[in-house]
């Protein structure tokens, strides 16, 4: 009788050994065992594109935090004080104003500046029956006896007026007037999930305090990409005049900030501004909306390089230092010294009464993002605005989130499953949860500057 042993097929099984390679090109022992070499995997990740999270540019500016109780935010805005009447010249030398334009200013006795020639309103007429369509204003020239004209536009200030000895008082008064401004809430909504089994899988890279579990890194990054997306959605979104449906559901988007300052604010449409030029147009637009004196510049790197190139080259000329608006002192305006400056990252500039504080804008570098868009920066004001309503001051910009007893909706957060401890539901998986309801309220948006192309 012999015994024999079991022995794994050729097809089947394992060979105990192998031959691979000639013994001629034999190089070293790693050419014969490099299956069994265990692999040096360095368990750091590697931050290929550094931190690329781009939210924190909303509490960099100032921005404050608030709760809301409505589907939409009111505010009100001052009206400037002082309004200029339009009209067209009109035979007889009188001037012509619409009705339905509602801008009719004028009182009898006004006086009007038109250019450098001064106007006494002497008579307005109505014009239409028995509907007026407009009103004619019968002016003289009060430094000379010439005639008026008889044709073109009309823009002229309306610097006072004139009464008589022994006149009665104005029988019409100006009412002061406020803009009421609204915007409704964005509602943003994110999810992440991960099976029972992936959960259970040990990866080679330590994803912190060692732990190697990769979907924790999916949960991180797709919280991080939804806080991304929130605050965009307040830099950026659009307000529609009307709802979109998507199913059974109405969605209607909310004004961001580069909105708002394209639809009543200044915009520099020239590309990056990297000439005095340019920036003095800029100073001159920011006088006539009674802009605050200092402003915070967040701008693409070629907006940065420009106006440190302008900084190097004017330096030192009268008006454009360094250090503040109109000499080479030390002017740090919002910041208390130099050393915070630095520490926040920005460079500091002074032009025609203005401080201008210079920081680059991750969002705006990013090509991915917006690296390649249209939009190259924005100037801020550093300063808060007066409501005209109740007098209180309030922040240029405002972050609202829903909010009401304790529940709020600025960034909500659950988990739903059955696995790592969770139990609310049969399926063999978790799914991490994200929305959150908000808006941002731009105040005077006059006063704020986007760069674009």
């Amino acid at each position: 009788m012999s015994l024999k042993a079991n022995q794994p097929s050729v097809s089947g099984g394992v060979q105990s050994a192998f031959k691979r390679l000639d013994p001629a090109k034999y190089t070293s022992l790693g050419d014969f065992i490099d299956e069994v070499n265990r692999p040096d995997i360095r368990e750091a990740l590697a931050k290929t594109y550094g931190d690329q999270g781009i939210t924190g540019f909303l509490q960099m500016t100032g921005a404050v935090k608030s709760a809301g109780t409505a589907d939409k935010v009111q505010w009100w805005e001052e009206a400037r004080l002082h309004a200029r009447q339009t009209g067209d010249w009109i035979a007889g030398g009188k001037i012509a104003v619409t009705v339905a334009d509602e801008k009719i200013f004028t009182r009898v006795n006004d006086v009007l500046l038109i250019g450098t020639v001064r106007y006494l309103v002497t008579a307005i007429a109505d014009v239409g029956s028995p509907t007026v369509t407009s009103r004619n204003l019968t002016v003289v020239n009060m430094g000379g006896s010439g005639a008026n004209p008889t044709s073109g536009a009309v823009d002229a200030a309306i610097i006072g007026n004139l009464y008589g000895q022994g006149s009665s008082q104005p029988t019409e008064y100006l009412e002061s007037n406020v803009v009421l401004r609204e915007n409704p809430y964005s509602i943003l909504k994110e999810t992440f999930k991960v099976t029972g089994s992936q959960a259970t899988n040990i990866g080679y890279i330590n994803l912190g305090n060692g732990d190697y579990r990769w979907y924790i890194k999916g949960e991180m990054d797709t919280r991080q990409r939804f806080l991304d997306k929130r605050e965009m959605m307040m830099l950026l979104g659009q307000k529609k005049a009307t709802d979109v449906t998507i199913g059974n559901y109405s969605v209607n988007g909310s004004e961001g900030y580069f909105a708002a300052i394209e639809d009543r604010g200044i915009v520099e449409t020239g590309g990056v501004v990297n000439t005095l030029t340019e920036l003095d147009a800029i100073v001159t637009e920011l006088d006539k909306q009674g802009a605050a004196p200092e402003y915070a510049i967040y701008g693409n790197t070629a907006q940065m390089l420009a106006i440190d190139d302008m900084v190097a080259s004017l330096n030192g000329a009268s008006g454009f230092a360094s250090g503040g608006p109109t000499t080479g002192a030390a002017a740090f305006g919002a910041f208390s010294n130099a050393d915070q400056a630095v520490r926040l990252g920005f460079k500091s500039f002074g032009r025609g009464g203005y401080t201008f504080h210079n920081k680059s804008w991750k969002l705006l570098n990013d090509p991915t993002l917006l690296g390649g868009s249209d939009f190259k920066g924005v100037m801020i004001p550093l300063t808060s605005v007066i409501d005209p309503k109740s007098g209180s001051r309030a922040a240029a910009l405002e972050m609202n989130y829903k909010a009401v007893d304790g529940y709020s909706r600025e960034m909500e957060h659950w988990m739903t499953g059955s696995i790592l401890g969770v139990t609310n539901t049969n399926d063999d998986s978790l799914q991490f949860n994200y929305r959150s309801e908000c808006n941002l309220v731009t105040r005077a948006a006059n006063q704020h500057v986007l760069i674009r192309s």
